[in-house]
């Protein structure tokens, strides 16, 4: 079965003729320039949009559909989620991951000790921190940096990484 990735959320409308407010969720919001359709998921369901038009306002994208000419129609996709076939996703670079495939992953220290799974993500703007949580201990916060992360095998469901001074307390 094909997977999706999220690139986007509808925030709210624009404008009477039913274009849509929407929050980029990815890292490169000019993809929806190069997409022809999109998929929006609402509550368990899936619709496929085609794109007529791409604009953009501060850090919103306004999206115009061919399916939608009525703001009220549109109001009902809000909070929809855009997604997109993985076939589209922009292909990933050397030691570069997809976020959603780093959720659930062991983590292990170079010494081989089991610190727990990655539950959270956050972009920090420098750099991404994990959230590695393990019953009975106290949430360990990692920098996604290359001194501390050593290894990822999404295959493996595994992540190795090298525990700076400090990062424990």
């Amino acid at each position: 079965m094909e997977g999706y990735f999220e690139i986007g959320k509808v925030t709210g409308t624009h404008g009477i003729r039913g274009t849509m407010r929407v929050f980029p969720t990815t890292e490169d919001p000019s993809r929806f320039e190069r997409l022809k359709e999109v998929i929006f998921q609402l509550r368990g369901r899936q619709e496929v949009f085609h794109i007529q038009k791409v604009a953009y306002q501060k850090q919103f994208i306004l999206l115009t559909v061919k399916e939608i000419t009525d703001i009220n129609v549109a109001e009902l996709y809000k909070t929809a989620s855009i997604l997109i076939p993985d076939a589209q996703a922009i292909p990933l670079e050397e030691d570069e991951y997809y976020t959603r495939d780093l959720y659930g992953l062991t983590v292990v220290t170079d010494a081989g000790e089991e610190l727990g799974k990655i539950e959270e993500i956050f972009s920090t703007g420098s750099n991404d921190v994990y959230v590695v949580k393990k019953e009975g201990a106290k949430d360990l916060l990692l920098p996604a940096i290359k001194d501390v992360v050593l290894a990822v095998d999404p295959a493996e469901k595994k992540m190795t990484v090298h525990l700076l001074e400090g990062l424990r307390d």
